[in-house]
């Protein structure tokens, strides 16, 4: 078989000042997902008292839901990792912040 494989590209990766990393992607969502985002990013805004970007209201949605690290605790369990809808995993799948329909 002459099967070509192309070679993986990776999006960069950038070490921000504060200890974190920054790394661009491009996501397929449907409407009702990028509807349920522009709602988060318009609750952190009032909450903030600043306008607030979608990215700004993705960041902090994974920040707020994010479990602990099993892997930085002695003796702890692996946790699964969660499964991926076919075609990419939406806003829905996320974990809901109180209030959210």
């Amino acid at each position: 078989m002459n099967e070509r494989v192309a070679p993986q590209a990776f999006p960069p990766m950038q070490a921000l000042p504060d200890g974190e990393a920054e790394i661009s992607l491009v996501v397929r969502l449907p409407w009702e997902d990028v509807a349920r985002l522009g709602q988060e990013a318009g609750r952190l805004a009032a909450q903030m008292q600043r306008p607030v970007t979608l990215d700004e209201a993705v960041s902090n949605r994974l920040r707020s839901t994010r479990p602990a690290a099993a892997h930085a605790r002695p003796g702890a369990e692996p946790q699964p990792a969660a499964a991926a809808a076919p075609g990419g995993a939406g806003v829905t799948s996320l974990p809901r912040i109180s209030g959210t329909a």
